[in-house]
């Protein structure tokens, strides 16, 4: 067989990937490339990489989804191979074949693989003829009060777009119209198929890797049931409560599926395990998986290493590796759970976690980069390996509870409450977890904000005291005089809640502030990035960190941001009843047939649909009543609080209850692949 040395590999991808990839790379001594659009011309991949190669634009349809200039990229820079990374181009064989065309080596499956397993329909055709465990299909024109609950799927991409469980008989043609909608939108395919949707299953996969000599390694399993929008949050492995005869059988399909289609390199079978035990193939993902740190840990393997080594036309290793410990990894995004997973944008200001043994962190990210619109809001993975499933959870709850990370709202607290939730603890896992715990897993926790609030308070002042210049003036309201020696306030409002907090202190001729009329509490120390306050008896330090009007205040098991507010309400920030704002920036996508000033419209009604970082995301009218004023209109851009709409409520209209903040509407979003 011909064997191609790799000396300069381009990463046909961003973020996190790309530097993981180089993260090998520069191990191996081979040369790295990127790629890169507008919007991450200041990346980290881009600053991590040896050479990198512009994409005009910002959009992925015009940079990193343009398999031709991936490939014109990679013969400027003089790469000889092209690695996919996962998502974007990494399952498309047309890209596949372009690369091979251009005399580049692909580091990924053969052709033929990725076409084979490209629709999930043919893919299960082809499966069940090599003995693999399959859900029987349904034929919508046929099904029956008996086939419910049913789950309908685009027959090509994932990521949850074009994917819809139907309870009811009667709404089943609205759903099967609205699946096809999303995946002709999302993947130029409108195939919708249908099966029977598995209550409380696991979703449970397998890694395998595979050579040219017929060595196909099945590395163990994968429990990844804990997602949001079929998108997964948390993996870890080996797949937990597995009897021993469950996961050969799972080792074998996927051994089976691999060979039935002639694999090499790194790929995962994705299977459904329902409550009862039984598996199901769900697909084969040609590629890397987002996921592969937890395997890697627990088998002691670089599955990059890997690829690269089946790419060149070496043999794999006929024995497999043995397997130690468990591991597992937290998807940290930039997203609020609690208001219908929007994503976040803007400035990071902070992005650390503690480095410890047994911890690893992949990210695409450092403090000072900007987390835009146009790509997945996952910051970082975050992975724990130790002995024992007990001892790396608590490893890595405790590592995410420690790190410090300032700006845009994210799912870290989610993360250490669902790994420290006591089903996930005794390994009671399914597809549903945050369908039923999501309430409590985002309701106000019981930390005290407050004293942080006072912490940020008395910071300020040390700052204001500090500050070179002269004594300010004392400011004079009324009859009232701000002088030194009189309480002063302060107020801030915690972010993403919304929660305000009034804090009085004074500053006496020490010159150290402390807090006015607060028994219990005493101030040990006081500086502008750090405060100790002793509480009861009990000493407590915070770290602070501001950027602008905001303040991040981190102690021991919480972290808290606040917004400093001005002492007197504007009224210029008031908007009107019944405004509809934007979530987030993003694009205005479509509008609701027929939409326009004095349309009818009801409580929860779609109205506007926005596309922002991969997710799709829908505008509820607030209440049943007349749009007044329409600003919104397809392709659009808009800002965060962009007025998209006005609706005037009905006097007896019963208002949408919606977990968004009084001004923004309710909203639904849909992800993309995830890229």
């Amino acid at each position: 067989m011909r064997r191609d040395v790799i000396h300069s590999l381009l990463v046909a991808n961003r973020g996190e990937i790309a530097c993981r990839i180089f993260r090998t790379c520069r191990d191996l001594g081979i040369t790295t490339v990127a790629v890169y659009s507008d919007a991450d011309a200041g990346a980290l991949h881009v600053r991590e990489a040896d050479l990198a190669v512009r994409l005009p634009g910002s959009a992925p349809a015009d940079t990193y989804l343009r398999g031709d200039l991936v490939v014109a990229a990679a013969l400027a820079a003089g790469a000889d191979a092209v690695h996919p990374g996962y998502g974007f181009l990494s399952e498309n064989a047309a890209f596949a074949a372009a690369v091979q065309d251009a005399g580049l080596t692909w580091v990924g499956p053969p052709v033929k693989a990725i076409e084979l397993m490209a629709s999930k329909t043919r893919a299960k055709e082809l499966m069940g003829g090599a003995g693999v465990p399959l859900l029987a299909p349904v034929d919508p024109a046929t099904a029956s009060e008996d086939d419910l609950p049913l789950l309908l799927k685009a027959a090509s991409g994932g990521g949850g777009r074009g994917m819809r469980i139907v309870r009811e008989l009667g709404a089943l043609p609205g759903e099967l119209l609205a699946a096809a909608a999303e995946a002709a939108s999302a993947f130029g395919d409108g195939e919708v198929f249908a099966e029977p949707y598995v209550e409380r299953g696991r979703h449970v996969e397998v890694q395998v890797m595979a050579d040219a000599y017929d060595t196909v390694w099945a590395l163990g399993t994968r429990d990844c049931s804990l997602q949001r929008r079929h998108q997964k949050v948390i993996e870890e492995a080996p797949a937990p409560g597995l009897d021993e005869g469950l996961r050969t059988r799972l080792h074998d399909a996927a051994v089976a599926a691999a060979r039935a289609v002639g694999y090499r390199g790194a790929g995962t079978v994705e299977f459904l395990v329902s409550a009862e035990g039984r598996p199901y193939f769900l697909e084969m993902n040609t590629r890397l998986q987002v996921e592969h740190p937890v395997t890697e840990a627990v088998f002691g393997v670089d599955l990059v290493a890997l690829q690269l080594r089946v790419a060149e036309g070496e043999p794999l290793d006929p024995v497999l590796p043995a397997a130690s410990g468990h591991a597992v990894e937290a998807r940290l995004y930039a997203e609020d759970p609690a208001r219908d997973w929007q994503p976040q944008t803007g400035a990071l200001l902070t992005l650390e976690v503690p480095d410890a043994p047994g911890l690893r962190l992949d990210t695409g990210y450092t403090g000072g980069d900007t987390i835009g619109v146009h790509y997945d809001p996952m910051l970082a993975k975050v992975i724990a390996h130790a002995p024992t499933r007990t001892e790396a959870v608590r490893l890595l709850a405790g590592a995410l509870e420690r790190a410090r990370i300032h700006g845009p709202v994210t799912n870290r607290e989610l993360l250490v409450r669902s790994l420290r939730h006591p089903d996930f603890a005794a390994a009671r896992l399914d597809t549903g977890f945050y369908d039923r715990h999501l309430a409590d897993l985002t309701a106000p926790g019981a930390g005290d904000p407050a004293t942080a609030a006072l912490a940020a308070a008395l910071a300020e002042a040390v700052r204001a005291t500090a500050s070179p210049g002269p004594a300010p003036t004392p400011t004079r309201f009324g009859a009232w005089r701000n002088l030194p020696s009189q309480p002063q306030v302060k107020r801030f409002r915690s972010e993403p809640d919304g929660t305000e907090h009034e804090i009085a202190y004074r500053t006496p001729r020490t010159g150290t502030p402390e807090p006015y009329d607060a028994p219990g509490v005493r101030v040990l120390a006081a500086a502008p990035d750090r405060v100790t306050l002793e509480l009861d008896g009990v000493t407590r330090h915070f770290e602070l960190a501001r950027d602008r009007d905001r303040l991040h205040v981190d102690t021991a098991g919480a972290s808290y941001t606040f917004t400093a507010l001005p002492r007197f309400t504007d009224p210029a920030t008031q908007t009107d009843p019944g405004s509809l704002l934007a979530p987030m920036p993003g694009t205005v996508v479509r509008l609701a047939e027929g939409l326009a000033p004095g349309a009818r419209v009801e409580a929860g009604q779609p109205l506007i649909w926005l596309e922002a970082m991969k997710m799709e995301h829908r505008i509820l009218a607030p209440a049943s009543g007349t749009l007044t004023a329409l600003h919104a209109a397809p392709g659009h851009q808009v800002e965060v609080g962009a007025l998209l709409a006005v609706v005037q409520e009905d006097p007896e209209a019963t208002p949408v209850a919606a977990s968004a903040p009084a001004s923004a509407p309710a909203s639904a979003s849909v992800p993309e692949e995830n890229a």
